[in-house]
């Protein structure tokens, strides 16, 4: 039952939210509003996810991940809501970002997949956060043509109000999450403790900016591509049809990438990802625009979208053990979401200015190679083993 509320918050959330990307030019063109303002407006979400979540899952492993996760489930309507009725930039950017922002921080991976990881045997444990990260693939495959669908028979505006309906389903799927973290055996340990320890570890500021890097990525890619596409002569649903073969492609990514995590070494395993991004993205920017070149892209970025997130997860418990994995999971996401937040806006002014995004793809082409070194270095040993350890006479 866990696992089974947890892919369908992770569905509706992610799904959902990535549709957003659809909205920019409807919305730009009825209030003749610059890319800027939309971009800034994500990025603003994209921030307080990251900050609020690192605040939400504090509480979740203070006070159980159910209620954390059906007050965000309300705040996500709202959010949404608001979204449909906004006139000026400074709505936007309450509802979209902050709104929006904090239903995500406490409904998303962070919370999620540390009641997954206490719930599952070690043994089991990535793989099954792999399936759960999936889930939230389907939900981009699954929701987007419906979005698209809305906006093109209806409007916008109705096709936000409809998806405030499907999000409010995730308030009564936050029931079986609830519940508090069991007390870890051994010497007790506060929140402040197990933050103090985790800053003090090279290898937790090495994941939260390679996470930095992933997060660029995909909030760039998934606001900006359908803008991308447009303006390289294609059709806009080319780049639906792009979006939903990302969330396809990437239920297959994380189910492997989570099955080979329980297998191999996830450091080395982000390293390959964060490579093959790289060469992807140049293919995108060098190769002549056509669908097959789109698709293709689409494709095989699509198998690395979220694998990193099973992976950089399953570090965080695998290393610092699940009774905190909530907040320092959420943590090393904050990384995840300045680099979305730099991303979304980066893009939107870098082409506001210069009237291209030839500048973001290239940045995102040498944030790939920084994050394929950067995971490198990180030290997979769990602490507890290496405390365990005598120190040499």
């Amino acid at each position: 039952m866990v696992l089974i509320a947890s892919c369908l918050i992770l569905c509706i959330g992610f799904g959902i939210r990535a549709g957003f990307g659809l909205f920019l030019q409807p919305m730009a063109l009825e209030y003749g509003w610059g890319r800027q303002v939309f971009s800034l407006s994500i990025a603003i979400q994209n921030l307080a996810w990251g900050a609020l979540g690192a605040v939400a899952g504090g509480f979740a492993d203070r006070y159980g991940a159910g209620r954390v996760i059906a007050g965000a489930g309300v705040a996500y309507v709202l959010g949404l809501i608001g979204m449909s009725l906004v006139e000026t930039p400074l709505g936007m950017h309450v509802n979209s970002g902050l709104l929006i922002g904090m239903a995500l921080g406490g409904t998303s991976f962070g919370i999620i997949l540390a009641v997954i990881g206490r719930t599952v045997p070690p043994e089991k444990r990535s793989f099954a956060m792999g399936i759960a990260t999936a889930a939230g693939s389907f939900g981009q495959f699954a929701l987007l043509p419906v979005t698209q669908f809305l906006i093109t028979r209806f409007d916008w505006h109705v096709a936000l109000f409809v998806l405030a309906g499907i999000a409010a389903l995730m308030v009564p799927l936050a029931a079986p999450l609830a519940g508090k973290p069991q007390a870890a055996t051994g010497a007790p340990q506060s929140i402040a403790n197990a933050l103090r320890e985790a800053l003090g570890e090279k290898g937790f500021h090495l994941l939260f900016w390679g996470y930095f890097v992933c997060g660029f990525h995909i909030a760039m890619l998934t606001v900006h591509l359908p803008s991308f596409v447009t303006d390289g002569g294609l059709k806009p649903e080319h780049g639906m049809t792009a979006l939903a073969l990302i969330g396809l492609f990437n239920i297959i990514g994380t189910l492997c990438s989570g099955w080979l995590g329980g297998r191999f070494s996830k450091k080395y395993l982000l390293s390959t990802i964060y490579s093959i991004r790289a060469v992807l993205i140049t293919m995108l920017v060098f190769l002549p625009l056509t669908p097959v070149t789109l698709y293709v892209f689409a494709c095989g970025i699509g198998l690395l979208w979220l694998g990193t997130v099973p992976l950089t997860n399953g570090l965080v418990g695998q290393i610092f053990g699940m009774r905190y994995a909530a907040m320092l999971a959420s943590v090393v996401f904050f990384g995840h979401q300045i680099g979305s937040f730099i991303g979304v806006w980066l893009a939107g002014y870098l082409y506001d200015t210069t009237g291209s995004y030839n500048g973001a793809f290239l940045a995102s082409i040498g944030l790939g190679v920084f994050a394929a070194i950067v995971n490198l270095p990180v030290n997979e040993t769990p602490l507890a083993e290496r405390k365990a350890v005598p120190a040499p006479a």
